[in-house]
């Protein structure tokens, strides 16, 4: 959040957008909101450029091609609002960010637990194993969000 907010208002203030979350031209590496500012109709499966998109909070341009295999582009519902967002920051976790469940807090999209609650519980002390029979989420899901959020050793 602390990203999402001043990338909000950036964009309202330079485009005037009131409700980027809801645009179809806003999306995410994970990290970054990315806005691609060219001025073209974006359909299903329509092939981006990664030139044509900007990171918002620091108006970078993103050159590198790399980052195509990494962009997860937000989902949006019938109604035409974002409706997800897959979190690929977790490897090969399935998490997503849906505003219809937990307030838009990270839940694994199996079983649909907060991975934050999932997380205290094993910090506390569970197993991955009685976690993953509780929550429902596959064990290797659960090892790649502790690998994902766990620090190192200094």
């Amino acid at each position: 959040m602390q990203r999402v907010r001043p990338a909000l208002k950036e964009l309202q203030k330079q485009i005037g957008i009131d409700h980027a979350l809801a645009s179809q031209r806003l999306y995410t590496d994970g990290a970054e909101l990315l806005f691609d500012y060219a001025e073209r109709s974006h359909e299903a499966g329509m092939d981006i450029r990664t030139s044509d998109l900007v990171a918002i909070r620091n108006g970078q341009r993103v050159f590198a091609t790399v980052i195509l295999q990494y962009l997860k582009r937000i989902e949006y519902g019938q109604d035409g609002y974002a409706s997800l967002i897959r979190v690929p920051a977790y490897g090969g976790a399935e998490v997503v960010a849906d505003p219809g469940r937990s307030f838009g807090s990270p839940v694994f999209e199996r079983g649909g637990a907060r991975v934050s609650d999932v997380l205290e519980r094993f910090w506390a002390g569970e197993s991955l194993e009685e976690l993953s029979e509780e929550f429902g989420v596959p064990h290797h899901q659960l090892e790649d969000v502790v690998r994902a959020t766990s620090r190192r050793a200094a």
